[in-house]
């Protein structure tokens, strides 16, 4: 896990959201156990009760589970419920801005799909691209 932090919200929601990208990455698989909360505190020098609180946020939305003596685990799942998830969330929070802004410059799909990750058209004019 990256060790920086910004200010825009709570370290615990953090330390979700990352766990939460190492799901839809792959990094962690249904059923894997996820890093005790010493070694996440210890590694990411906050206090255990941050890292405590960020993983109950995981298994309050039933992402992972607690075994009694072994620590928490991914549950079967959770991929697929994040995924669901986080495209909803996408689709109302983040895609009508984005979707405004195409619009007000007048982007066709075909400007959008012939961008490469620069940002540059690939098509442009000379053959460069």
């Amino acid at each position: 896990m990256d060790p920086e932090w910004n200010d825009s919200q709570p370290i615990y929601r953090q330390l979700r959201d990352r766990v939460v990208a190492m799901i839809l990455d792959g990094l962690l698989q249904e059923g894997d156990p996820l890093p005790s909360v010493r070694t996440v505190a210890a590694d990411n020098r906050v206090n255990p009760l941050t890292v405590l609180k960020g993983y109950e946020l995981l298994v309050d939305e039933q992402l992972v589970e607690k075994r009694r003596g072994r620590g928490l685990y991914i549950n079967a799942g959770a991929r697929a419920l994040l995924l669901q998830a986080e495209r909803q969330r996408f689709l109302t929070e983040q895609w009508p801005p984005i979707r405004a802004t195409i619009q007000r410059l007048g982007l066709t799909p075909q400007d959008l799909l012939a961008t490469d990750d620069g940002g540059k058209s690939s098509a442009t004019p000379g053959g460069e691209g």
